[in-house]
């Protein structure tokens, strides 16, 4: 059986497991809802995401839900069985010092982009009203004091454990949004943070799923 990812093509969240995939040279097959609200009915809240979301994935029967699980699991299964590249590293140090990435990922990075994203990208599309400058200055500023303590901890290095890894890969789809809608300076001005996002958006795997989902802002 095919794996099965169900969401929206352009979602970053749907974006991160597609580009799990390709990474791991898996196939897979997309199904998009509907609408918005078919991920509300009582079906789809029963048997794929109980909280009404995207990504979910069904592998051969297998299900489950939230995009850094799903990345996980892949990995965790897949990782070896089509190609050499590895996501997750098996020195257990290695993978200690990933997940210490993928924590300040979300805790420092994912949570202020994605509110300067959402006033800057989806509240016209989804509300139809104009972006609120001060959401998106406190925003600014918070990512800028993230990316300065990025700035140190890439010295030297070509990615954030030394290594291209599930970590670095999970940064992508959001940032590439934010370059999209003209924000990515913040990124260039520094440059231990402009190389590292030079090598992991000239991957194949990542230029490939530009062109395929035609990706833009």
């Amino acid at each position: 059986m095919t794996i099965q990812v169900f969401g929206y093509p352009k979602s970053t969240f749907t974006l991160v497991i597609f580009h799990v995939l390709k990474e791991l040279g898996l196939s897979y097959e997309t199904v998009q809802p509907s609408s918005h609200e078919e991920i509300k009915t009582p079906e789809y809240l029963a048997t794929k995401h109980p909280f009404g979301k995207i990504p979910y994935l069904d592998d051969d029967g297998f299900h489950i839900y939230e995009s850094r699980a799903i990345a996980r699991y892949l990995v965790n299964k897949y990782q070896g069985t089509k190609n050499s590249t590895v996501l997750i590293p098996s020195d257990v140090q290695k993978a200690a010092l990933m997940e210490q990435f993928i924590s300040v990922e979300i805790s420092y990075y994912t949570s202020p982009l994605f509110k300067m994203l959402f006033e800057l990208l989806m509240k016209k599309r989804l509300q139809g009203s104009e972006p609120d400058s001060k959401i998106v200055n406190e925003a600014r500023e918070e990512l800028e004091t993230t990316l300065d303590v990025y700035e140190k901890l890439l010295e030297g290095k070509d990615y954030l454990t030394g290594e291209f890894s599930l970590a670095d890969l999970l940064h992508i789809p959001l940032t590439f949004y934010a370059f999209n809608v003209g924000e990515g300076d913040l990124w260039n001005k520094r440059p231990n943070v402009s190389r590292w996002w030079k090598n992991i958006t000239e991957r194949e795997s990542w230029k490939n799923m530009i062109t395929e989902y035609n990706l833009t802002a």
